[in-house]
This record gives C-alpha cells, sequence and structure tokens, in this order.
C-alpha cells in the first residue's frame, strides 16, 4: 500500500458493512487480505489468479509468518506457467497448494476457523502494479458458498498441481 494510504479510507470494518467496493490504485490485493486476517484471526484461504509475481509472494510470506494463514489454496494459469515455475522454489515455501488451470479469474476467499467467511473478487493479478484496480468485498455467506464450490470444482476436476508439473519438466530436462 502506499505510505500515505490508509485502508480505512476505503474499506468499512466487515462487521459494520457486509458489502462494499473500492476502485483505486492505492491499494493491492495483499492489502486487502491481510486486512481481512486481522479481523478474522486464524483462516484458511484460497485465491485464484491469472499470474503471480515475486513481490506479491513476498507479501504473502510475512502475512503467513503472522500466523493468521492455517492454509493457502492459490489457482494460477497455464498460461503463466513458464513464470510460475521460475518461482515454483519460492511459491512452495510460501503457498501449500498450488494448481495450474484455464483461469483468468480473481478471486479471493477467506474462512476463519471461527466459521466468518469474506469473500473477494477483484481485477487485479497477484502482481504489483500502481494502475487502479477495484474489488467488491462481501461476507454474504451464499457467496461465498457458490465461490467456494466453483474453485473446488475448478481444482479437483481441471487443474494440475504445481509440484506435479514441476516434477515433469524436471524429469523431461
Amino acid at each position: 500500500m502506499k505510505r500515505t494510504a490508509d485502508i480505512s479510507d476505503f474499506l468499512q470494518p466487515l462487521r459494520d458493512k457486509p458489502y462494499q467496493a473500492y476502485l483505486s490504485n492505492a491499494l493491492q490485493v495483499a492489502d486487502v487480505l491481510d486486512w481481512v486476517l486481522q479481523q478474522l484471526g486464524k483462516s484458511e484461504v484460497w485465491q485464484t489468479s491469472f499470474s503471480i509475481s515475486e513481490e506479491f509472494i513476498r507479501r504473502l510470506f510475512f502475512i503467513e509468518k503472522s500466523g493468521l494463514v492455517t492454509k493457502f489454496n492459490l489457482v494460477l494459469d497455464h498460461k503463466a506457467t513458464n513464470k510460475t515455475l521460475k518461482l515454483w522454489a519460492f511459491i512452495t515455501q510460501v503457498i501449500n497448494t498450488t494448481y495450474l488451470a484455464d483461469n483468468h479469474s480473481k478471486v479471493l476467499l477467506v474462512r476463519s476457523e471461527k466459521g466468518e467467511v469474506v469473500s473477494i473478487i477483484t481485477s487485479q493479478n497477484l502482481t504489483r502494479g500502481n494502475r487502479c484496480e477495484s474489488a467488491v468485498v462481501t461476507t454474504d455467506l451464499d457467496i461465498f458458498r457458490t465461490l467456494h464450490a466453483q474453485i473446488q470444482d475448478l481444482i479437483t476436476n481441471h487443474s494440475v498441481p504445481l509440484n506435479e508439473l514441476f516434477a515433469r519438466r524436471i524429469a523431461a530436462d
């Protein structure tokens, strides 16, 4: 987040506003994830994106170091495979399970150990840019259940686990 930006200028506490949105170049999806975890406590995370950058993985490393992420599940697009494989060693140190699929969605789901849920649908890939990005943030359980079921289907029926793909590539080399 830009040093002059305060997330409270864009988002209100989840308990106060179950549906909210923003359009800004001051927030990054990692800022929003950190903000959600601070409110929910220990949680499992599902994230979908077209691609990921080293800078974002570094942010996740420090978010996970806080102890608030119990498991991180990531789905990236097949078309970004070469970039993803270059980051594989770092990704596996930070993210529990990474999958590759035909995916262009940018969804972040968080479910706390207490059962609280947050769904975030954003325009931002897991990369750093100084462009305006938008997101809708909601604690609506039906929206979470719908997106969670669809992400689980994507993982189970339409993806390749990154560790298997990487092992195949090493064997081929």
